[in-house]
């Protein structure tokens, strides 16, 4: 069996280069068109994937070779890009940049392979002539498994300057799919982990995102682009189900799309058609907890749980029948006196950790359950106390679990990354999460009763269990 989907994976050469602008534009330019878009991310990011959901109505999905492992990369991806016209991957860094010392894994290339998707590469042009095409011939030759088979130039600064550029990649033999001009940057507000994400500027991030289209519109060939895209052969590998993954078998439901409904209190629910009493599972969101991937709720759903969300800095309680509570990563260090003002769901949070009930905290969750964040009282399940810091850990990780926990068993291992300005002092109390072994050994993270929180964070579809084990601990 093999399934044909239009594909383009849009690269750099470096980080800075405008593959957000690009890959976001396309595919709000695309949707515009009529055309069902599944928009992709090359690694762990979160920030990007909310940016592309908002230029195509769809989630956002991550490939990461590292943590998911090389092998599902590809059925992720049709997982994903199921019933769409065309898939756009915005790649990571540069285009042959990946997980530190493991050579191409993870990387941009490494993807766009296993994919067996063209490579069209933006390339920041503010600042070079006829060396543009120097640089593009040395990409497209490094790795001929690699098909670099376009150039989009972006920050172009005139016509002249944009003949020259057309002129000297003519010997080149990439073809030139796109010009976009140099312009008043398209406000885009940054801080410490990259861009500020959807949920805290929706209204400006709208706006910003009919920019990037307006602007691929103007200076790119998008029949050129699809054709491109739809040269891509057809892919061989099965598609990921969340059901089979949580050990669903087919036909109990776990393949059932789940319905959105406003449940009591404002929280929303996601449910979908199963016996009841199904445990239902809080899953923290609104603006200070954004850092999730599309597939954990899925695989919650898949494995049984009735999944909820609920806000931390307006929901005062938690949704009717939590029987467990996962609170991903975020910014919670700009919210910290708004999420230590709501002291009523703080207890509640309290109150439900104390119970044994399963707990699953990653990052910003890990300081929301501390005893406070930069002075500001938290939810004190946890006797320790964080702060930020002005030193950024940032990286890959290989972690073996030291103790049982609701998501993995002692001896479990995983891969991972961690991706914070924080630093919580040590809970009394509590054993490690974690024990790294790559790229350093030490121990992170904190599991007690039923609470495992830690900085690091996990893609559930290369943890196999860690879902049908938090909703099972649930069920108990």
């Amino acid at each position: 069996m093999s399934t044909r989907v239009p594909r383009l994976v849009i690269a750099a050469p470096a980080s800075g280069s405008g593959k957000t602008t690009v890959a976001t534009g396309l595919m709000r330019a695309f949707a515009d068109a009529g055309l069902a878009v599944s928009p992709h991310k090359v690694g762990p990011d979160y920030i990007d994937p909310g940016y592309h959901a908002l230029a195509t109505g769809r989630p956002g999905r991550n490939l990461d070779a590292y943590m998911c492992g090389p092998e599902r990369v590809a059925p992720l991806f049709l997982h994903g890009a199921a019933g769409c016209d065309l898939a756009v991957v915005e790649g990571v860094m540069g285009l042959y940049d990946g997980a530190s010392g493991q050579g191409e894994l993870a990387s941009t290339a490494h993807v766009a392979k296993l994919l067996r998707a063209p490579v069209v590469l933006v390339v920041d042009a503010s600042s070079q002539s006829r060396s543009v095409a120097a640089l593009v011939h040395g990409f497209a030759s490094w790795d001929p498994e690699v098909r670099v088979a376009g150039v989009i130039l972006n920050k172009v600064g005139s016509d002249r300057h944009e003949a020259l550029l057309r002129e000297a990649l003519e010997e080149s033999g990439v073809p030139v799919l796109g010009a976009v001009r140099r312009a008043a940057q398209v406000h885009t507000p940054s801080r410490h982990l990259g861009l500020v994400p959807v949920a805290e500027r929706r209204s400006d991030a709208v706006d910003a995102v009919a920019e990037f289209a307006a602007r691929v519109r103007q200076g790119c060939d998008l029949e050129a682009l699809l054709a491109l895209a739809r040269s891509a052969p057809p892919l061989v590998e099965e598609a990921w189900t969340p059901a089979l993954w949580a050990g669903v078998p087919q036909g109990d439901g776990g393949t059932s799309h789940a319905v959105q409904a406003m449940g009591e209190g404002g929280h929303n629910a996601t449910t979908d058609p199963r016996p009841n009493g199904a445990p239902v599972i809080a899953v923290a969101g609104g603006p200070a907890f954004t850092f999730t991937y599309a597939e954990h709720t899925e695989l919650l759903t898949a494995a049984g749980a009735q999944v909820a969300t609920f806000d931390p800095l307006r929901d005062e309680s938690l949704p009717p029948d939590t029987s467990a509570v996962v609170i991903g990563g975020g910014f919670p260090e700009m919210y910290a006196a708004e999420l230590s003002a709501n002291e009523p769901l703080r207890k509640a949070v309290a109150a439900l950790a104390a119970t044994g009930a399963p707990v699953a905290a990653e990052c910003a969750g890990l300081l929301y359950l501390a005893r406070s964040l930069d002075g500001k009282p938290m939810c004190g399940v946890l006797d320790a106390d964080a702060r930020m810091s002005e030193r950024l850990t940032l990286g890959y990780r290989e972690a073996v679990a030291i103790a049982d926990n609701p998501l993995a068993a002692a001896g479990t291992r995983v891969r991972g990354h961690e991706f914070h300005r924080t630093v919580i002092e040590p809970a009394a109390g509590a054993a490690p999460a974690w024990g790294f072994t790559h790229p350093h050994r030490q121990v992170e993270g904190f599991v007690q009763g039923g609470v495992h929180a830690s900085y690091l964070h996990t893609h559930w579809a290369g943890a196999p269990g860690a879902a049908s084990r938090l909703v099972e601990r649930a069920r108990r």
